[in-house]
């Protein structure tokens, strides 16, 4: 992989191109080639940015245009974010699996690797950037383009000052030893120093009673000296120290920059909450037009999309299906210029995809426009292809007053599609099989349909079967007498928050046993998203969003769904799964929790513009509050002047939260600018029920949710409970 291979690169049935990929001396990104060359940013591709490698025909490119290749010298590489893949064959068998063996151990390796280890390879990659001459030394001239390229545009006397106290040989290059005593000091922390000498006093190392005190100032749950010894075996990187049971400041910034020391409480980050309860009393993580990977006017449809969305944990995926030629049903946005996909194949990857990353049950959510014979020809792949995954009759076990568990659904697959009336079951009933409320949705007057819909009125008893435990039915009343917790309502924005405003609680309790999904505005022709948290606040499981389309809205996503082991179902507060339920998110009551964050300082944050040397960012930090209506806020820090590698702040912002169970705090980072909008660096989102006090450091994500590793934000976080 070093000496780099000629691979062919597919994208059509006509483009295949041969191009030269070859890993980087850093082990964490490959070069690759292109037809005109661009920006040296532009060439690369990082290791942390792949979502997944697969071998064989096993993508919609390598399965539609690598027919003509055998399937063991093929490869996809699957990015995170809204990158596409890279469809790629070896001219061998043994080249395509030494891709696949060798990408695999690489991320092996980045997943195993501590802060620390990311941090001195991310040094390394630059300082080896910046010796423009590759010669091992660095001149000051090639020391300030060091600097830039990590974001510092440090005054010229004080980098020089510094260059010269490393310069031991007093020859005006810095080598070996002397290079790196330079980037010690550089990536000295301060404020680390500052609170680890506050804790160890005049020794300058902690004892194991010291480190339990620090721990137990953090407000850590079972802090005891046993697990403060198993802190210093972790973390303590000198041998000595580990022997006599104490750690020093190399140790303690190896704790705090790891898992155990992020804000994210490590416990949250695997599946603890009960999962024995009804299907209703959880969010569920769902997508909106899971099958486009861009607008919904003109952008390509794809199997891939689905697969990206199992990949983020999504549980509940939309399958438009409309009239195929030669009887095979299609899935699209209908009458728009986005481009069709079999619903075999997406059928397919939802057998292959489905749950990989969860064993939590799968939601297919049909909006159906096909006649009877297709539906038929619906059913029969679901049947085929699924075979025992598929739900197709009640549980046993089920208690027929709710819902089945998450637990009792293992592996299972769900449609959420019409049921026919028991007397009608025999023939195809007339009924509608749309998104129940699509006021805003387009009203189709194009050629042909009228008879279309005419057609999608109809549901045939073999599609009607496979409606079990999701019924999708019109919402007419909230005041029904009986509970009925098989049918599901679909709800466009519009109508979700009208109800919301004028229904409140008795929205809620309507949800604590029946499952709502709602979905954006037909008037969002970009994909563009709403916010999710009004839909959460009013407990709707079923908050479908783009996932193609990156923002704050799915960041708050991400961040609802980012505990629980990523699984795509996380259990809604107490208050929104009680029948009786009194609580309205419109009237919350009073303040019950002070939550208050010093921000203190980031680290190594990225240059927005790589290209541009002397481009420097001006960071601020913005605290976001997204709850109810009444806790909702969002506070921020000054900027700091050309500094994005160790910014400073020490600024303390504060919050008064009424109903702190439903609070997802979002942390962002901005580049200030004075004539036009900020732009983004990174952020963080997570639940404040997630949320660890004390000093945490919190790691960013890029807009597409990829790790910005080694940026990161250091705070010190205070939640008080009245």
């Amino acid at each position: 992989m070093l000496r780099g291979s000629r691979l062919c690169k597919i994208r059509s049935r006509t483009w295949k191109k041969e191009r030269l990929y070859r890993l980087q001396e850093d082990g964490l990104s490959v070069w690759f080639q292109r037809r005109i060359p661009r920006a040296p940013s532009q060439h690369i591709f990082f290791v942390q940015h792949i979502e997944a490698v697969r071998e064989g025909h096993q993508s919609e490119g390598l399965r539609r245009f690598g027919g003509a290749f055998e399937p063991a010298r093929c490869l996809t590489i699957a990015f995170k974010g809204r990158r596409k893949n890279l469809d790629l064959v070896a001219p061998t068998a043994e080249e395509a699996q030494r891709w696949v063996r060798g990408l695999a151990k690489l991320r092996a390796r980045l997943d195993a690797m501590s802060q620390r280890e990311r941090l001195d390879h991310w040094i390394h990659f630059y300082l080896h950037r910046a010796d423009s001459n590759q010669d091992s030394k660095m001149s000051f001239k090639e020391i300030k383009n060091l600097l830039r390229m990590v974001n510092v545009d440090m005054n010229d006397m004080y980098a020089y000052r510094l260059f010269k106290e490393c310069d031991r040989s007093n020859n005006e290059w810095l080598e070996g030893p002397e290079i790196e005593e330079f980037l010690r000091r550089l990536l000295k922390r301060p404020e680390l120093e500052e609170i680890f000498h506050r804790y160890s006093g005049e020794d300058r190392v902690l004892s194991t009673s010291e480190l339990l005190e620090f721990l137990e100032d953090q407000g850590e749950d079972g802090a005891t000296l046993a697990h403060a010894r198993q802190l210093i075996h972790t973390y303590e990187l000198n041998e000595t120290a580990k022997q006599h049971e104490l750690m020093t400041l190399d140790g303690f910034m190896m704790y705090l920059l790891s898992p155990e020391g992020a804000a994210l409480n490590l416990a949250h980050t695997c599946v603890f909450q009960d999962m024995n309860q009804p299907l209703a009393h959880y969010f569920i993580s769902c997508s909106h037009n899971t099958y486009l990977t861009d607008s919904q006017i003109g952008g390509p449809s794809s199997t891939e999309a689905y697969v990206r969305a199992f990949a983020q944990g999504c549980r509940c995926v939309e399958l438009d299906c409309w009239e195929g030629p030669g009887g095979e049903p299609v899935i699209y946005h209908g009458h728009t210029l986005t481009s069709k996909i079999l619903f075999r194949d997406v059928i397919q990857a939802v057998r292959d995809h489905a749950f990989t990353l969860s064993p939590y049950p799968v939601i297919l959510s049909l909006e159906n426009h096909c006649g009877l014979e297709q539906q038929a020809a619906m059913a029969r792949h679901l049947h085929t292809i699924l075979g025992d995954m598929l739900v197709t009759q009640m549980l046993d076990s089920q208690n027929p007053e709710e819902l089945p568990s998450p637990e009792q659904l293992r592996g299972r697959v769900l449609v959420k599609g019409k049921k026919l009336p028991a007397a009608r079951n025999e023939d195809g009933r007339v009924l509608s099989d749309r998104e129940e409320d699509d006021e805003d949705a387009d009203e189709e007057e194009e050629a042909g349909a009228a008879e279309q819909r005419r057609r999608a009125k109809q549901i045939s008893p073999e599609l009607s079967a496979l409606a079990v435990y999701c019924c999708a039915t019109r919402l007419r009343t909230l005041r029904s007498a009986l509970p009925q917790p098989c049918q599901v309502s679909s709800l466009s924005e519009r109508k979700a928050k009208k109800l919301i405003r004028e229904a409140g609680n008795s929205f809620i309790r309507h949800n604590a046993c029946q499952l709502t999904r709602v979905y954006p505005l037909g008037l969002r022709m970009n994909s563009a998203n709403y916010n999710p948290q009004e839909m959460w606040n009013s407990g709707c499981q079923l908050v479908a969003l783009n996932f193609q389309t990156p923002g704050y809205e799915m960041d708050l996503n991400a961040g609802r769904f980012l505990i629980n082991g990523r699984c795509g179902y996380v259990l809604k507060p107490a208050c929104l799964r009680q029948p009786d339920t009194t609580f309205d998110p419109e009237c919350p009551g009073t303040p019950r929790t002070t939550f208050t964050i010093q921000v203190l300082t980031a680290q190594q944050l990225p240059k927005l513009n790589a290209e541009k040397p002397n481009s420097i960012v001006d960071p601020l930090v913005r605290i976001e509050i997204h709850g109810v209506p009444a806790d909702c806020a969002c506070k921020e820090t000054n900027y700091v002047l050309n500094n994005g590698f160790n910014p400073r702040w020490g600024q303390t912002l504060q919050f008064q939260l009424r109903a702190p169970e439903l609070v997802l705090v979002r942390f962002v980072v901005e580049d200030y600018d004075a004539t036009s909008p900020n732009d983004f660096v990174g952020q963080f989102t997570l639940p404040l029920s997630s949320l660890k006090q004390g000093y945490r450091h919190i790691h960013l994500l890029s807009k597409d949710g990829a790790s910005l590793s080694p940026a990161t934000l250091f705070v010190h976080i205070c939640i008080q409970r009245s």
